[in-house]
């Protein structure tokens, strides 16, 4: 799935499915193309990977028809720009909590290379642009897609506006940080937290903007979770990561194995006999 696809999936109602991936390796494309994802989630904002091994995660996964999305560290309009420049299909720009920001954010990723005054003066509708201008801008971007993380008591506060930015093709919500805002740390499970996130789902979908919530640090009931979201209208379905998958999948073998051996009650290193 190329960017263009994922966006018209998104804004049509279709669920799309993804994961965030961590790591670099070059093996991990081939993994991920072999799963049957239409995009991937990689993320600068809490994983640290520098410009060059994003610009490659990008250009290999795109290869393979698998979107590659990046997150931000910030909602800067430079570093949406940048990272589109690398190879991304599309950006994640966190905690966007206005409409002036996600409009910034559609100059950068939409309207690319306008810059300055100029894209200034379009953004607020002092400028027209001519039509040549206008239909090359929309051909050249048309495969770079508009995610912003909505995970904030301010950001649904102002969501009306923010779903009615031109360009927004979806939005994110972020449970960790939402559940923080609301003063309910990690309680997923809290009527509060479920209203929030149904509110949030309802209103995306009801302006033809997809939706959706990254169950990272949903720990238990993970898939059933995404379920309930999905059940909502959610329709970006971003479920898990590399390395929670690999800590989960190793934890449950180790304890399996040490049970057989009669290792896990001492919690110790058996001695072998020989």
């Amino acid at each position: 799935m190329n960017g263009k696809e994922l966006a018209k999936a998104l804004r049509k109602g279709q669920r799309v499915y993804g994961t965030l991936v961590t790591s670099g390796a070059p093996a991990w494309v081939e993994v991920i193309k072999s799963l049957n994802l239409d995009y991937v989630f990689i993320d600068t904002e809490h994983v640290s990977l520098d410009r060059e091994k994003v610009a490659w995660m990008c250009q290999a996964y795109k290869a393979l028809g698998v979107a590659p999305i990046v997150r931000i560290p910030e909602p800067d309009p430079y570093l949406a720009c940048m990272v589109i420049d690398g190879g991304a299909s599309g950006v994640i720009a966190p905690y966007v909590e206005s409409a002036e920001e996600v409009k910034k954010l559609y100059g950068a990723v939409k309207l690319r290379p306008l810059k300055g005054g100029k894209l200034r003066r379009v953004l607020d509708g002092e400028e027209q642009l001519g039509h040549e201008l206008s239909d090359y801008l929309a051909e050249r971007n048309s495969n770079n897609v508009l995610i912003v993380n909505i995970e904030s008591t301010p950001a649904i506060a102002s969501l009306n506006e923010i779903l009615a930015s031109p360009g927004l093709d979806a939005v994110l919500i972020g449970p960790h940080d939402l559940s923080c805002s609301l003063e309910i740390p990690e309680k997923f499970d809290d009527p509060l937290f479920e209203a929030e996130v149904e509110c949030i789902i309802k209103m995306a979908r009801k302006k033809g903007i997809g939706a959706g919530a990254h169950a990272y640090y949903v720990r238990e009931g993970t898939v059933a979770q995404e379920h309930r979201w999905a059940l909502k209208g959610a329709n970006l379905i971003m479920h898990g990561a590399d390395i929670t998958a690999f800590k989960a999948r190793m934890s449950e073998d180790l304890s399996s194995l040490r049970t057989l051996l009669g290792d896990l009650k001492t919690g110790k290193n058996a001695e072998i006999a020989i």
